[in-house]
Parts: C-alpha cells; sequence; structure tokens
C-alpha cells in the first residue's frame, strides 16, 4: 500500500537530460511530481558527454534536425518543434547557463563545464517544487487502475497516477545505464526494437591504421558497405586511433557496424567493411587529371608532395604503401597504373572492420521502445493510457553534434507538459 505521503501525480524514472525536462514541466504545471533515480547521484551521462563540456543541441530548426534521426524524424518533429533548440538555450539562459555556437551548429556553455548544465537542471528543479529520490531504482511498475499506478523500490512502494519512463539505453553502462526501461516498457506489452551501441568508435585491426593513431581530417567521408549495397554513409571530421577510427564521421555510421556485430555476422561476403574517401571535396576524375598536370609541370616533385593538400604527411605516405607505389617516386615517374591506383586509394580505401568499442564507449543506443506503439505528440504509449517514454529509452538515435540531447529535452518537455 502507498501512503499521501508516498503519492504523487507524477512520478518520472530516471534523472537524466530527458528525465529532468518532464519532471521540471511537469512541476510548473501545479503536478506533484516525484524524479526517481537509481544512482547516488544525478545526472551522471550529462556530466561525461561531450568530453566533460556538454554539447546540448545544435542551431538548427526542428524541421532541419528531424530528418538526421533518419525512420525517426517523423516520429520526433511533433516534439521538437514544440520545444526546439531555441527554446533549450532560452531554458538554460534563464537558468543562468550562457551558450555559444561552434563549428557544425554544435551548442555548449559558454563556460565549457557540464557541471554548470547539471547544477542549473538541479536549480530548476527545485524551483519548479517536484522532488528527487536518489538511490531508488524502480524494481517494477504495476497499473493498479486507470489512474492508479505502482512503483516498487527497495524503499517501499510509491504511487502515481502517471508515469513518464527516462532510464536512458545501455550506452556507458559504468554510469548505470542498463536498461531498465525495457524491461518496464516490456512488462506493459511493447516490443523493443533490437539494441546496438551507435556513436561509437569502430576497432580495425590493419596495422597502418594503427600506425597513424591521432591522425586527424576536418572531412573524411566513411560508407559502411555490404556486397554492393552502401548501408550508411557521412562526411564529416576523422580520426586515426591506437585500435581503429574515430571522430564524427565514423561515430555516425557505427549503429551500422554494430548490427551486423550483434548478428555474429562481421566474416563473410556480406560482411560490413568501411570504404573512406580521404579527399571528398575532390573527384576521382579531378585527382587524376591533377597527378597528370604535376608530372608534366612538377614532374621532379615527390609523389606525396602532390597529393591533396588537405592530406596529412603521415597519411600521404601510407597511401602511396597502399596503393604500392614507392615512397621515392617522382610525378613524372607515375605510370598510369600507379596514379589509378593511387587515386583508388585516396578516394575509396576499403578496410575491413572488427566491429566496435561497445556500450562502454558508445554515446547513445540505437533501438529501444518501438515508436509505433508511442504517440509522438503526447510520448503516451498507445497501450496504457498514463505511461509515457521519453529520451533515449526510444528508438530513436542521431548522429553526433547536440541531437541526441535535444531530442532527451524535446520529448521530455512534451511528456511533461501533457501529464
Amino acid at each position: 500500500m502507498t501512503s499521501p505521503e508516498t503519492s504523487f501525480d507524477v512520478v518520472v524514472i530516471g534523472a537524466g537530460a530527458a528525465g529532468f525536462m518532464a519532471a521540471i514541466q511537469a512541476a510548473r504545471r501545479g503536478r506533484r511530481v516525484l524524479l526517481l533515480e537509481k544512482n547516488p547521484r544525478p545526472g551522471l551521462k550529462i556530466l561525461v558527454s561531450g568530453g566533460t563540456r556538454c554539447n546540448l543541441t545544435n542551431d538548427l530548426d526542428a524541421d532541419g534536425m528531424a530528418p538526421e534521426f533518419g525512420r525517426a524524424a517523423s516520429f520526433l518533429l511533433p516534439s521538437l518543434r514544440a520545444f526546439d533548440s531555441r527554446e533549450t538555450v532560452r531554458f538554460f539562459g534563464t537558468a543562468g547557463v550562457e551558450t555559444k555556437c561552434e563549428p557544425e551548429g554544435k551548442i555548449f556553455p559558454k563556460s565549457n563545464r557540464a557541471t554548470d548544465v547539471l547544477e542549473a537542471l538541479l536549480r530548476e528543479l527545485r524551483t519548479s517544487g517536484a522532488g528527487m529520490a536518489l538511490g531508488r531504482p524502480a524494481l517494477a511498475v504495476e497499473r493498479l487502475g486507470p489512474e492508479d499506478f505502482r512503483i516498487d523500490t527497495p524503499a517501499g512502494p510509491i504511487g502515481a497516477r502517471r508515469v513518464i519512463v527516462t532510464t536512458g539505453g545501455l550506452s556507458y553502462p559504468k554510469l548505470g545505464t542498463t536498461g531498465d526501461g525495457y524491461a518496464i516498457a516490456r512488462a506493459f506489452g511493447h516490443r523493443i526494437r533490437p539494441t546496438t551501441p551507435a556513436l561509437v568508435a569502430l576497432v580495425v585491426d590493419v596495422p597502418w591504421v594503427r600506425a597513424l593513431s591521432g591522425v586527424t581530417l576536418p572531412r573524411a567521408r566513411v560508407a559502411v558497405v555490404s556486397g554492393k549495397r552502401v548501408l550508411a554513409e557521412r562526411t564529416r571530421g576523422f580520426l586515426f586511433t591506437h585500435f581503429g577510427v574515430s571522430g564524427p564521421a565514423p561515430m555516425d555510421v557505427s549503429a551500422e557496424v554494430a548490427r551486423f556485430e550483434a548478428d555474429s555476422a562481421l566474416e563473410g561476403p556480406k560482411a560490413p567493411r568501411l570504404r573512406l574517401d580521404f579527399a571528398p571535396d575532390v573527384t576521382e576524375a579531378a585527382l587524376d587529371d591533377a597527378l597528370r598536370a604535376a608530372a608534366s609541370r612538377e614532374g621532379s616533385r615527390p609523389v606525396p608532395a602532390v597529393l591533396p593538400e588537405s592530406l596529412p604527411e603521415r597519411l600521404r605516405h601510407a597511401l602511396l604503401d597502399v596503393a604500392q607505389v614507392p615512397i621515392d617516386r617522382r610525378a613524372a615517374e607515375l605510370s598510369r597504373e600507379e596514379r589509378r591506383r593511387l587515386v583508388a586509394a585516396v578516394k575509396a580505401t576499403d578496410l575491413p572492420v572488427a566491429g566496435t568499442r561497445g556500450y562502454a564507449h558508445a554515446e547513445v543506443t540505437a533501438g529501444g521502445v518501438d515508436l509505433r506503439e508511442i504517440d509522438p505528440v503526447t510520448l503516451e504509449s498507445r497501450f496504457v493510457h498514463g505511461l509515457f517514454f521519453a529520451g533515449e529509452v526510444l528508438d530513436a538515435h542521431g548522429p553526433i553534434g547536440g541531437f541526441n540531447f535535444q531530442a532527451a529535452f524535446a520529448t521530455g518537455a512534451a511528456a511533461g507538459r501533457i501529464v
């Protein structure tokens, strides 16, 4: 049994970005709200995000942002329109966090401190009148009547008229994100779309790749290819690492690699591979023409010196090795076949991929609660009146750049404003 002291209009399960926003918005509407968090501290993922700088959102408007979420675009559009990036900036500005816009539209706190973001959310939560209980995992959620839920916790049951599940996914399990919300959803008959790590670095067990650890490119095109099909493709920043490749472009396509990894299908003719274009702003024909022109005008120069200036020197030398062109070859000495192989190395190097770095290093989770079973305007379950889902627990993830935080704030706000 629950008592009046342990009964609330709204219980929000999970004190992350979506949970804070849902609780704050609901409490501002006069609801008696409790935010439940299983960890002894709230907002742990907020604190580590963006290299502890917290990429709050992106300066795209809702209509520009929604397509970045792929097949989840139409589902998220109502939430993003109701609480867009300008609303996020306004919310945090009012809460005392000034923001700045960096390249690719990434919006960060001016202080570069994720702690400022969490402190602002905590202040707004207190001001709203919502309560918070830490170290209180939701062990089970049961519906007792049309407007009567019971949430079992180690400290006893809690009653609620409405429940908002904002438990996150499976990324960063050391922070307590262990997929608890999926069990709650399943208990009420919801389907969970297969989950995999997303926005995670890729493991490539190729010596020359690992030898380039630390080399970066501002733009490279990374495609995940299976057979003749291109499954995903992004052109963004790129980083060679001691374990393979990272940076925005590889991480944005990592969910496709993870799907093969989950099916143990990283070997065989249809195994995914990475196709890398290190000079995406130059066509193959233009690069070939440039090499032929260099041969006639600058024939005495070494080949690495006539490759695109955007390529770091260490990468240029590595690509000569990939193309099987002697390192001391002069531009005028390049044969047509060597030139063809060099162009291919720059524009379409294929690499086997051994997998991802897993949930432990993933920024978000792909998959989750099936969107077809959730109302896109209210975030309410189509099966259970009074049960809502918001944030990463849903089957919706976007690229690096503040998109996933914005989706969390927007869906959390949508649920909090309706309960």
